[in-house]
């Protein structure tokens, strides 16, 4: 049987052969000058240096525990020659004509083989099947592997998946029935057109390869992303206060305040219209505040975690008493914001100010980092200090290699799926506005972020009653008496909800626990209007993570209306006390410029421009 390279290529004319071997000697000069390109870069930074090392001990803690268990070993190497034996047949079957049922099926999940071609073309059917047995196997040996820790078997499965990941057909020219057709009808230039993507995506890279993931100039922010109406207030070195413009006559008595994370920038909440949690907030009647962190450079290396609490929460909150003459605050908070929220209200209770907040939100955060799911894999001792390095060269951590390294945590999803379409397919990338936000990165400070990853990811010393020391004062999160709202997501890789969880038990005033349906920004980001997701809630709090889900009520829709009742209902909101819309500019605060303001739209390559 002919393929279909072998067929399209014995019906091309002589002209078409000549155009072919242009084609193919412009990819030819294109791939040497990348490889030229690529080599330039192979100088691994002392972080890049650490993982990789990593990764080598972890293979060979797999490796000696494997040959610890000889039976494992053996029936392993006869799974694989029995799994090559059974496809062998099944090929034979196909090609003589039967319909044959397939050995293995990807999950429902894996997108990666949804053409035709993958169980229609038996060339292909065979491939697929080949390279699932293949991950199957390599899956279940690591699983079964004894001998090792839980932290060393987490590094060889999450490796291990990259490698395997890697090794997907789908990402190889030959093996991949879309690109192949795609080559076929282009004559090439769709690799032409890749490589030129790849070169441009190179240049845009900090380590490994930051994928474009949308059209770069489909959005800009102030002009289709971050939108809604407000004003600068106040700023300082590290943040801009945005007071946003009313929708509504009248408002809360008591504003919020948001603290976003400064990993990305804060316009996840403040995406398009119809889902800016920014503007429906508003639109509920609260007078919303929002902090919006510098993008740092070297000159902020020795801006560390008591500074971002300083300079950002509690600068913040005295800026609204000055705009609003409220001298209490609503937190929200989000993912690493919330991390800082939490240790700022555990801070201004060991200082006596806890009245400063009413209540705290905490969307997405880890406070118990007792698992930290697969970005644990990055933050061992020796890995730790290679970053440590690093950030002290440099004063930062170039928000890029975050970004990278956040993507290779779903790499089929966030990495091999854009490195086809961009480079094999030769495909502009759609214009997204939440890919463009995720592409949209923050460096972090060196003495900030090291410390953080050392205190909190590492040694797990915010839990610890005086594990953490801000401005000579020990906080104690269990001696927080503001009352809490806490949201998780159920398919979170970045903050797994079965951690997350265990700080909704630390605090000893109210907390309220729920779980929203789908992932770290999806199941966050929810209007109310699209009606997805679900969330499940249950006002017991066991001891347990599973004890709480096992007893909670599935509730259809968005997360958002009940938190709006949370906050009305039990006061913190002050919804009795109704005041006229307070416009930015009418207190004692000017506007410095209008909304989104200078700070977010500071990209990382003009951050480092600045330096050169």
């Amino acid at each position: 049987m002919q393929s279909a390279w072998e067929t399209s290529s014995a019906s091309m004319s002589y002209e078409d052969m000549q155009a072919w071997d242009a084609q193919l000697k412009e990819v030819g000069d294109q791939y040497q000058g990348l490889m030229q390109d690529l080599l330039a870069r192979m100088v691994p930074s002392e972080a890049a240096g650490s993982i990789h090392e990593d990764m080598r001990k972890s293979f060979e803690a797999g490796a000696q525990a494997l040959m610890k268990n000889p039976g494992l070993l053996w029936q392993t190497q006869m799974r694989l020659l029995q799994d090559q034996w059974l496809l062998w047949q099944q090929n034979m079957r196909a090609l003589a004509g039967e319909q044959v049922a397939p050995l293995i099926t990807p999950s429902k999940n894996d997108r990666r083989f949804k053409d035709e071609a993958w169980t229609q073309d038996p060339h292909y059917a065979s491939i697929m099947q080949q390279y699932l047995l293949f991950s199957k196997i390599v899956e279940d040996l690591v699983e079964s592997l004894e001998g090792m820790d839980s932290a060393q078997q987490r590094n060889l499965a999450f490796y291990a998946r990259q490698i395997v990941s890697a090794m997907a057909p789908t990402n190889f020219l030959s093996t991949n029935p879309e690109v192949m057709r795609r080559t076929l009808e282009t004559r090439g230039q769709n690799l032409v057109e890749g490589l030129a993507r790849l070169r441009e995506d190179l240049e845009n890279s900090a380590e490994g390869i930051n994928v474009c993931m949308t059209e770069r100039n489909a959005f800009g922010i102030g002009e289709n992303v971050a939108v809604t109406p407000g004003a600068v207030v106040y700023e300082n070195e590290l943040i801009q206060l945005i007071q946003y413009a009313p929708s509504t006559e009248k408002t809360f008595k008591t504003p919020l305040l948001i603290v976003p994370p400064w990993i990305n920038k804060y316009y996840i909440l403040d995406l398009r219209q119809d889902n800016s949690m920014v503007k429906w907030m508003l639109d509920q009647g609260h007078t919303v505040f929002l902090i919006s962190w510098r993008n740092p450079g070297p000159e902020q290396h020795d801006i560390t975690w008591a500074d971002y609490m300083q300079m950002g929460p509690i600068s913040a909150m005295d800026a609204i008493e000055r705009a609003c003459g409220e001298k209490s605050v609503n937190l929200v908070s989000y993912c690493v914001g919330g991390t800082l929220a939490a240790s700022t209200v555990a801070y201004l209770a060991g200082t006596r100010q806890a009245r400063r907040v009413k209540s705290v939100t905490y969307m997405a955060t880890l406070q118990d980092f007792r698992d930290p799911g697969d970005i644990g894999v990055f933050l061992n001792e020796s890995v730790l200090q290679g970053l440590e390095k690093t950030m002290q060269l440099k004063g930062y951590l170039d928000g890029r290699s975050m970004a990278y390294t956040f993507n290779l945590l779903r790499e089929n999803d966030l990495f091999w799926s854009f490195y086809i379409n961009n480079y094999l397919k030769g495909e502009m990338p759609s214009a997204f506005d939440l890919l463009h936000w995720n592409t949209d990165g923050t460096n972090l400070p060196a003495g900030t972020h090291a410390w953080y990853l050392r205190h909190m990811y590492l040694e797990n010393r915010l839990v610890e009653p005086g594990g953490i020391e801000l401005d000579g004062v020990k906080i104690d999160l269990r001696k927080v008496s503001t009352p809490s709202y806490f949201v998780s997501t159920k398919e979170d890789h970045i903050a797994k909800w079965n951690s997350t969880y265990y700080g909704a038990l630390l605090p000893k005033g109210p907390v309220t626990f729920v779980l929203g349906g789908s992932g770290h920004i999806a199941g966050i980001v929810n209007p109310p209007q699209k009606n997805k997701y679900g969330y499940w809630s249950n006002d017991a709090l066991p001891e347990s993570h599973d004890a709480w889900l096992e007893n909670a009520t599935y509730n259809e829709g968005s997360w958002w209306p009940h938190w709006q009742a949370w906050m009305t209902q039990n006061g913190y909101a002050d919804a009795q006390k109704m005041v006229p819309s307070r416009k930015p500019g009418q207190g004692k605060l000017d506007i410095i410029e209008p909304a989104p303001g200078r700070y977010v739209k500071m990209t990382i390559p003009e951050v480092l421009s600045e330096i050169s």
